[in-house]
């Protein structure tokens, strides 16, 4: 397919300003930076929301609130998922929080990692009990999960969670490589994985680190998407030589796209294409 889902993740649980002067923090500077990526060709946004004064992820309604109003203001058919990640907020009520927003705040998807794994410095850790929580209040709630792939064990579970009918098609999937612990940037293991994706699955590729270009150009590649932004890496060349705005990353999987004759969808086909309304 020519058009590809280009999921922009600005943000994150772990840059910081002390880190990187271009992460945003605030609702106001992920607004605007969300703004930016779509004028380059984002069509869906993967959003974790911070406390502005202590620059922490925070999982309270009232800040995702703010900045899912900020972002539909101004797009208002870009593809939504908020993050219901474990690694700081281990309980249910926490980690659902951002689930419970209504009517034109509610999310169009939500994150939903599918086994529990190590990073350089953390854990997060998602129990089977926790994931088929997220995933049936997700189904009680019309929001679609944006299934989280790190290993191919995690795909595996997929189809365990399809069986029992907890998640339905359309299936997307993004599909994360280079963490120290689990499938490794190689076109080897982002073939495997994508072998054992459900039929007719919808998928998009992002890299840890050093390994998100090569990843992201992997995805376009092979007729998938791509996730990219700081959350995952906050440098523009591996040598780490300076450090990347959200807009460069963007742009630059664009420029690699185009250079393949592919380009970002409209959000509205995204829209079409994922099954949201």
């Amino acid at each position: 397919m020519r058009e590809f889902i280009l999921n922009f993740t600005p943000t994150g649980m772990i840059p910081t300003r002390a880190m990187t002067p271009h992460v945003p923090i605030t609702p106001a500077e992920i607004i605007a930076q969300v703004a930016e990526s779509v004028a380059l060709g984002a069509n869906m946004v993967h959003l974790h929301a911070r406390d502005p004064d202590t620059e922490r992820p925070t999982f309270r309604k009232e800040v995702y609130a703010e900045i899912v109003a900020g972002v539909r203001a101004h797009h208002p058919e870009l593809v939504i998922c908020l993050s219901t990640s474990g690694r700081d907020f281990p309980g249910f009520p926490e980690r659902s929080a951002c689930l419970e927003l209504e009517d034109e705040l509610k999310p169009d998807m939500g994150s939903l990692t599918l086994s529990s794994l190590n990073f350089n410095n953390q854990a997060s850790l998602n129990a089977p009990e926790m994931i088929q929580a997220l995933a049936g209040r997700m189904q009680e709630r019309g929001i679609k999960p944006e299934l989280e792939v790190f290993d191919l064990g995690m795909i595996n579970y997929a189809h365990y969670l399809i069986r029992k009918g907890l998640i339905t098609p359309p299936y997307y999937f993004n599909l994360i490589l280079g963490n120290i612990a689990c499938a490794q940037a190689t076109l080897l293991s982002l073939g495997l994985m994508l072998k054992e994706l459900p039929d007719g699955a919808i998928w998009s590729v992002g890299g840890i680190g050093d390994w998100q270009l090569k990843m992201n150009a992997m995805g376009i590649l092979e007729g998938g998407g791509v996730r990219v932004g700081l959350e995952d890496n906050i440098h523009f060349d591996v040598e780490r030589t300076r450090l990347a705005t959200n807009a460069e990353l963007v742009a630059r999987v664009v420029r690699i796209a185009e250079a393949m004759g592919r380009r970002p969808a409209s959000p509205a086909a995204v829209r079409e294409r994922l099954g949201l309304h």
